[in-house]
């Protein structure tokens, strides 16, 4: 594994200590996630894709079914 040293200003800092309190796991489970999420992104505009957010309880296809979003799925 690689380790890294990061600056964040104390805002940014806060945020992600709020955002892993709230998912229950650590400020470097949150920032991996949040690669991950961005490499999805990228690949996503390299392929002319469109990403969104949809609202909660709302069908999204997922391959070729459609699966109900909630706020409750797991990350």
């Amino acid at each position: 594994m690689v380790h890294l040293n990061l600056d964040l200003s104390p805002e940014l800092n806060q945020i992600l200590d709020e955002l892993a309190n709230k998912i229950g796991t650590s400020k470097s489970d949150v920032l991996r996630q949040a690669i991950t999420l961005m490499q999805i992104m990228v690949i996503a505009k390299e392929e002319t894709k469109k990403l969104g957010v949809p609202e909660a309880n709302q069908l999204i296809p997922i391959g070729r079914t459609f699966r109900k979003y909630t706020s409750q799925c797991s990350h």
